[in-house]
C-alpha cells in the first residue's frame, strides 16, 4: 500500500510538480501569539462555502425554480428523496453559519489592522466576498417560496426601493417587475445558483492568491518583535492540520444543527394573503430591520426610511474604504479611534439584533 501510495505521487508530481508546491507551503510560516485563534476563521469561512457548493449542487438535481413548483420541489426533497431533508438542513445551516464565520474573520482583520498596506487589496476582495455572502443569503431565502421567505423578499426589496434616485430602478431590476412574483424567483434563483457563485469564485481566488502571496498580517499589538519573531508556525504541515481539526470540528457542530433542529419548510407563498404578523429578515440583516424600526417617520425634510438606508449606505462604504482613510496605521501607530469604531458597531449589532430578536 505504502509502495502505491509513492507511485501515484510520484506520478503525479512528474506532471503537476506537486513537489515544489509542498515546499512552497513549507517555507511559508504562520505568526503564533495570544490572538492567532482567529486567523482560524477565514479558512472556516472557506469549508463552509465548499459544504454550501456541495449541497446546493445535490439541492439543484431536484429543485424546480418555478412560482407553480418551487414549493412542491423542496416538499418532494425533504419528503421523498433519501436524505433530502438533511441536505437541505445542512445547506441551511452551513449559510449561516457562512455568514457569521466571515462577519468574525472581517472583525478580527479590522481589530488587528491587517488592512494595512501592501493588504488594501486583500481587504477589499474580502469586504466584497463579505457583501456576496449576504447576498446569497437574500437570494436564496426566497427559493423554497414559502410565505415567510416571500414576505420577507417583498419587504427586502421595497427598503431598496427606497433607495435615492435609483431606488425603483433596483427594485424592478431585483423583482423583475413591479411585484414579487414568479419572475422575482426566477431572477433571484438565475443569481443564487449562476452570477452570485460565478463573481464569488472570481473574488476568492484573487483572496486566496494574495493571502498565499503576502502571508499572515502580523498584528500591530505586539511590542516584542525578538520574542514574537520566536513563536511562529510553519503552514504546512502545522498550521493545516489544526485548520483540518477546526473543520472537523465544524462539520461536527452542523451535522448536530441539521439532524436535531431540522430547517423547517412553512406554507406556501400566496401573493394574495395578508402579511403574517412580525414578519422579520434573517439574523444578519435584523440589526438594520430593527435601526429602520426606531427611526422618525421624518427627520428634517427626509423621511426616516431613506434617512437610515442612506446612513447605512455611507457606513458601509466608509467601512471598506478603511485602508484608504486609516492612514496612522500605515506608519505603524496604534489608532485607538479606529478600535473604539470597531468595538461600537460590534455592540451596536449584537444589540440592535437581540432586541429586534425579542421584539
Amino acid at each position: 500500500m505504502k509502495n502505491y501510495i509513492q507511485n501515484l505521487y510520484k506520478w503525479i508530481d512528474e506532471r503537476v510538480q506537486l513537489q515544489s508546491l509542498v515546499e512552497f507551503m513549507g517555507k511559508k510560516y504562520v505568526p503564533v501569539h495570544r490572538h492567532s485563534i482567529w486567523y482560524y476563521f477565514g479558512g472556516v469561512s472557506l469549508f463552509l462555502f465548499i459544504i454550501q457548493v456541495v449541497t446546493g449542487i445535490l439541492l439543484l438535481m431536484y429543485y424546480k425554480g418555478s412560482e407553480d413548483l418551487a414549493f412542491e420541489s423542496i416538499h418532494f426533497i425533504m419528503s421523498k428523496v433519501e436524505f433530502g431533508w438533511l441536505i437541505r438542513s445542512i445547506h441551511s445551516w452551513s449559510a449561516n453559519l457562512f455568514i457569521l464565520a466571515a462577519m468574525i474573520h472581517m472583525f478580527s482583520v479590522f481589530f488587528g489592522k491587517a488592512y494595512r498596506k501592501p493588504r488594501e487589496v486583500t481587504w477589499l476582495t474580502g469586504m466584497l466576498m463579505f457583501f456576496m455572502a449576504l447576498a446569497f443569503g437574500f437570494s436564496g431565502y426566497l427559493l423554497p417560496w414559502n410565505e415567510l421567505a416571500f414576505f420577507a423578499t417583498k419587504v427586502g426589496t421595497d427598503i431598496a426601493g427606497d433607495i435615492p434616485i435609483i431606488g425603483k430602478t433596483i427594485l424592478e431590476f431585483l423583482r423583475g417587475g413591479e411585484d414579487v412574483t414568479g419572475a422575482t424567483l426566477s431572477r433571484f434563483f438565475g443569481f443564487h445558483v449562476a452570477i452570485f457563485p460565478g463573481i464569488f469564485t472570481v473574488l476568492l481566488t484573487i483572496h486566496l492568491l494574495l493571502v498565499q502571496r503576502q502571508g499572515m498580517s502580523e498584528p500591530l499589538f505586539i511590542e516584542d518583535e525578538e520574542k514574537y519573531e520566536k513563536k511562529k508556525m510553519s503552514f504546512f504541515p502545522n498550521f493545516l492540520l489544526r485548520d483540518l481539526l477546526l473543520w472537523l470540528i465544524v462539520l461536527n457542530i452542523l451535522a448536530i444543527l441539521a439532524v436535531f433542529f431540522p430547517w423547517e419548510l412553512g406554507t406556501k407563498a400566496d401573493p394574495f394573503a395578508p402579511a403574517p404578523a412580525g414578519i422579520k429578515p434573517e439574523w444578519y440583516f435584523l440589526f438594520m430591520f430593527q435601526t429602520l424600526k426606531y427611526i422618525p417617520a421624518n427627520i428634517w425634510f427626509i423621511e426616516g426610511e431613506i434617512f437610515g438606508i442612506v446612513l447605512f449606505g455611507i457606513a458601509g462604504i466608509l467601512w471598506t474604504l478603511v485602508p484608504f482613510w486609516d492612514r496612522k496605521s500605515f506608519r505603524g501607530e496604534r489608532n485607538r479611534f479606529i478600535n473604539y469604531v470597531g468595538i461600537f458597531v460590534v455592540i451596536y449589532i449584537i444589540l440592535l439584533t437581540t432586541l429586534g430578536w425579542l421584539t
